[in-house]
């Protein structure tokens, strides 16, 4: 019957020790798994803010790009007629718009909401008036119509949405 004693004896002690041991290994594996998360979490924040950096960049160029004014200066003598010209607005808009739309997976979906709405609005513009014109009109007219809208709005139709792109830069990176 002694043998029960001695064999607790150092089974306890043993099994402490077994312990103690399964628990340190068990904290030093569950920091270096945290350690290896942080890693790569700075990593992939290293290599994925200038990819955001630049969409919010495309994004202020795209929509300066479609202001009416810059849109105007830039395609302006291309066409002759109202109606070409405003066909040429709408496709340089759509072009610039297909070409930038990937950019979206880089911002929130409130400003690249207020991107779409701020090209919504230049292509309205335009159209409204086209609308107020003869199609057949110079293509001139058609520019006039389009300033003379945009002051009686008091506003760039693509204002906020660059606003909007400006904000959340200075919201997330700055």
């Amino acid at each position: 019957m002694d043998f029960i004693p001695d064999l607790l004896k150092l089974l306890v002690p043993a099994g402490l020790v077994l312990y103690g041991m399964y628990v340190t290994v068990k904290l030093m594996l569950e920091r270096e798994t945290e350690k290896q998360r942080v890693d790569l979490k700075k990593r992939y924040a290293s290599e994925l803010t200038p990819l955001r950096l630049q969409a919010y960049e495309r994004m202020a160029l795209f929509l300066e790009r479609i202001t009416p004014a810059n849109l105007l200066l830039r395609l302006s003598g291309e066409v002759p007629v109202a109606l070409e010209f405003q066909q040429l607005l709408l496709r340089e808009i759509r072009e610039e718009y297909n070409h930038n739309v990937s950019q979206q997976i880089y911002m929130s979906q409130a400003v690249w909401e207020n991107v779409q709405n701020a090209m919504n609005e230049v292509v309205l513009l335009i159209n409204e008036a086209a609308g107020e014109i003869a199609p057949e009109s110079p293509a001139l007219d058609l520019s006039k119509k389009i300033f003379e809208k945009i002051i009686q709005k008091n506003s760039q139709p693509t204002a906020a949405g660059l606003k909007a792109v400006k904000d959340e830069v200075q919201t997330v990176f700055l």
